[in-house]
């Protein structure tokens, strides 16, 4: 019964989870793009830097759910490499390489990518920029 509830809630359960991936990548973004939140700024024109550009703009563009499937598209790519370039070097397990992290947000983002945004974005108040 609760679990047939919650099924049938599926949609805006979506919704919470690009949500909440939107806003707490956006959160790594600034610290890397603004040197906040206990952050530090990277060099611009890094490969740092890109990444918070890309995690600070397009994880607020998926907290609001604008292009919401691309842009999830982009970021889960750059969790990708971010895992491949990053940690898997230290050691193939990702809670000993430290990339459990973006290990699921690539594939949160993946998820989000083919899935959409869910009922509660802003893009669909603007017709389709879901």
């Amino acid at each position: 019964m609760v679990l047939a509830k919650l099924a049938s809630r599926q949609p805006y359960v979506l919704s919470l989870l690009r949500i909440v991936a939107g806003f707490c990548l956006s959160l790594h973004g600034f610290q890397k793009f603004f040197g906040v939140l206990g952050g530090k700024r990277a060099a611009a024109g890094s490969l740092v830097w890109f990444a918070g550009v890309l995690e600070c703009f397009g994880g607020t563009l998926v907290f609001l759910g604008l292009f919401t499937r691309s842009v999830a598209f982009i970021l889960s790519g750059e969790m990708a490499v971010a895992y491949f370039y990053r940690h898997l070097p230290k050691g193939f397990w990702p809670i000993l390489n430290g990339g459990e992290l973006a290990a699921i947000y690539a594939f949160a983002y993946l998820y989000l990518a083919a899935a959409g945004g869910g009922p509660w974005t802003v893009g669909r108040l603007w017709r389709g920029l879901d």
